[in-house]
């Protein structure tokens, strides 16, 4: 018993001790892609917006799917918001809601309807939290792998979000946050696609 318990904490050791040497290494990836976007210019985000939305637009499970999680995009992503605008009158799109430590969602119904909320993000400010499946996520982050790993901001929400659930995850990006390989930690979630202007990972 004692024996058990002695290798059960060591194990525990050992992993949270490679989960902080991989949130290092996060870090630096963090900075990177930082310091590239501090290059690009609007017509830079649009035209690779388009390439990717383009994409997007003609897979099959994007066209059958009802319900849509995005993200209203803040200043150096992937720009969100005429394709919400777009898609929002044949679809359902969902927008992601702080709380707390976690993440929920509700409907998008205009941009007028939107808030400021934590991290300085708009969110819907009026509606219940969508609580049914939802069919497709398109989901932001600060870089993304070959092997479908993704880097976010860090603070987890998506991640906690998707466990446990079985739902169809995209990752987008610029072509610059596209990595040949990420640090990825235990309690990481890996993507199903990953979609760039130039690349599409199966």
């Amino acid at each position: 018993m004692g024996k058990n318990l002695f290798s059960a904490f060591k194990n525990l050791f050992i992993k949270s001790f490679d989960d902080e040497l991989t949130d290092s290494r996060k870090n630096i990836v963090r900075a990177e892609v930082k310091a590239k976007k501090q290059n690009i210019t609007d017509a830079y985000k649009t035209e690779q917006a388009n390439a990717v939305y383009a994409k997007i637009e003609q897979m099959p499970e994007f066209k059958e799917a009802k319900t849509v999680l995005m993200y209203w995009s803040v200043s150096d992503e992937l720009p969100t918001h005429p394709f919400i605008k777009k898609w929002s009158i044949a679809k359902t799109i969902l927008l992601p809601v702080v709380k707390g430590q976690q993440m929920t969602i509700r409907p998008f119904v205009s941009e007028e309807m939107l808030a400021q909320g934590d991290f300085k993000i708009m969110e819907p400010m009026s509606g219940n939290d969508y609580l049914k499946t939802v069919d497709l996520v398109i989901v932001p982050g600060v870089a993304f792998d070959r092997k479908k790993k993704r880097i976010g901001r860090g603070k987890g929400y998506y991640d906690k979000y998707f466990k446990n659930k079985r739902i169809k995850k995209w990752g987008i990006g610029f072509d610059f946050q596209l990595y040949e390989s990420l640090p990825s930690a235990s309690y990481d979630i890996d993507m199903d696609r990953i979609i760039t202007p130039s690349e599409t990972i199966w």
